[in-house]
């Protein structure tokens, strides 16, 4: 049991010049650091506690204060704490110390705090764009408060800067931006062989929608309906993070019988999303009627959480202070059977799926991602436990009820497609189980509780597991109740980067069943 009074003392007396340290909720500590001391920080909270940043936002709040805030929420590794080290970073000399060259991940959001709020991280290794394509505006930052929309945008024709492998034999084929399914855009670069991928270079955010800015001066009511369409596969995730956020800045509690409903929620979502990934995986093995009997049982979790929320999608089931909406005996003893029908149907389309040879042949083996490349990426969810990370924040950062409702979690080391489909369906069965368990605990009492005026300048954060991995939202309240920030990570912002390694050594013909067995969003990417 970590004591967060004597992680205090420690950083205390570790001369990082820290300032304003409290400890806040039971498992945060907060302090502010002075920017030429990021590096010592996060060093320190490296090797001290194995913590690593998984969340860095920028907030302008220069209106306030003359400067702009950095905030950088460090997770341990192997406890349940977090510490929010904050920075001030002057308007007028708007660098900071880059933290690439220590953290991948951090590498990623510095180049997103550049493009969208002119903040330089010095000595970055690769400040090319991220969010924001070439045709954008030079010197154009959306997320400034006092930035105009653009008048026009003008791509003048300039390629993008790809990185080119060149030798004898080798060539390269593109894939996108414009696919032929009805999926958001995304373009693949990759360098070829013969059949053998030897580089493949993403490149996404063809379809920057300004999420974030939107969220600005918007009341919270109507940021649950935004949060709720950042994914549309992952309402349930988002609406619940962002409302853990709010819950957090106005000190509430949840009743108790909400708590138990978010679990049944998020579950449903959960279930409904891994059985459809199981069947699509087997589609891309050329097992199509696997697919077949997933999409059905898919389509029967949908019209479950149609009957129990009025939603398929379980859209306005959660809102802040709680849930939208309670079960009836009668409704409790329909998601009993429907549940445990889906389930053992479910079973059986697995066991066929894997007792086929030829399923299993491109299966095991292919799209192969190690626990170590996986641990440096900082790869996150279904797709680090299919890599033998041992991570999931519905048991290590307990939320909703899932205290009361530990959850199995299933781990394995081979980190290829077979492992990435065998967690789907191991989570599948057991957010099954979660649902039963949590059905026994709901009734008909408090289901919401009004939510306080929120602290105006005051920020916190919500941890969600959501279906492929923990989902973050950073809420920073401002005047007459309104968002003046709201920052989002999804899962998919950590592990895209994943898939460029997974492929490597893979023939061009499997790209889509291992790009299938990641199954990221576009839309939780492109912000």
């Amino acid at each position: 049991m970590v004591d967060l009074e004597t992680i205090a003392r420690q950083l205390s007396a570790a001369n990082l010049h820290l300032t304003d340290l409290e400890l806040r909720r039971p498992n945060e500590i907060r302090l502010t650091v002075p920017r030429h001391q990021l590096p010592a920080l996060a060093g320190y909270l490296r090797d001290q506690f194995r913590a690593r940043p998984e969340l860095i936002v920028a907030e302008d709040t220069r209106a306030g204060s003359g400067h702009f805030t950095l905030r950088y929420i460090f997770e341990f590794e192997a406890a349940d704490v977090f510490v929010i080290a904050s920075a001030a970073i002057p308007a007028d000399e708007p660098t900071f110390p880059s933290l690439a060259t220590r953290w991948y991940l951090a590498s990623r959001f510095e180049r997103e705090i550049h493009d969208l709020f002119g903040l330089v991280p010095l000595e970055h290794p690769d400040l090319r764009r991220l969010p924001l394509h070439q045709f954008w505006p030079a010197g154009y930052h959306p997320l400034r408060k006092d930035t105009a929309p653009p008048i026009e945008f003008v791509d003048n024709g300039a390629p993008f800067p790809f990185r080119r492998v060149e030798g004898e034999g080798i060539y390269e084929i593109t894939v996108g931006p414009v696919h032929a399914g009805i999926i958001e855009p995304g373009h693949f670069r990759f360098s070829v062989d013969g059949e053998t991928i030897i580089n493949l270079e993403s490149r996404l955010y063809f379809v920057h929608k300004g999420i974030e800015k939107l969220f600005e001066g918007a009341s919270p009511s109507r940021g649950v309906m935004l949060a709720e369409r950042i994914s549309g596969d992952s309402s349930v995730g988002h609406a619940l993070a962002f409302c853990q956020a709010l819950e957090s800045l106005a000190e509430l509690t949840i009743p108790a019988n909400a708590a138990y409903l978010r679990v049944i929620w998020l579950e449903l979502e959960r279930l409904y999303n891994h059985i459809a990934d199981v069947g699509a995986i087997c589609t891309d093995t050329g097992f199509a009627v696997a697919n077949a009997h997933a999409m059905r049982l898919r389509e029967e979790v949908l019209r479950l959480n149609a009957r129990l929320t009025g939603h398929r999608l379980l859209r306005g089931a959660v809102v802040p202070g709680g849930v939208g909406c309670n079960l009836a005996a009668e409704q409790i003893q329909d998601t009993r059977a429907t549940v445990e029908r889906i389930i053992a149907d479910f079973d059986e389309v697995v066991a066929v799926a894997l007792n086929n040879n030829l399923v299993l042949d491109r299966l095991h083996d292919t799209g192969r991602l190690n626990q170590q490349t996986a641990q440096e990426m900082q790869v996150v969810g279904l797709a680090a436990r299919a890599s033998g990370i041992n991570a999931d924040t519905r048991r290590d950062h307990p939320f909703a009820a899932y205290a009361a409702l530990p959850p199995h979690v299933p781990v394995f080391s081979e980190g290829d497609v077979w492992a990435r489909l065998m967690v789907r369906v191991e989570e599948a069965r057991e957010a099954a189980s979660l649902i039963q368990r949590a059905l026994n605990e709901v009734g008909p009492g408090e289901i919401a509780r009004p939510l306080p005026e929120l602290p105006v300048g005051a920020g916190a954060f919500g941890l969600v597991e959501g279906w492929r991995g923990p989902i973050w939202h950073w809420v920073a309240a401002g005047e007459s109740n309104s968002l003046a920030r709201v920052k989002v990570k999804d899962p998919s912002f950590a592990n895209w980067p994943a898939l460029n390694y997974a492929i490597l050594k893979n023939i061009v013909p499997d790209f889509p069943l291992v790009n299938k067995s990641f199954n990221l969003s576009y839309a939780g990417n492109d912000l």
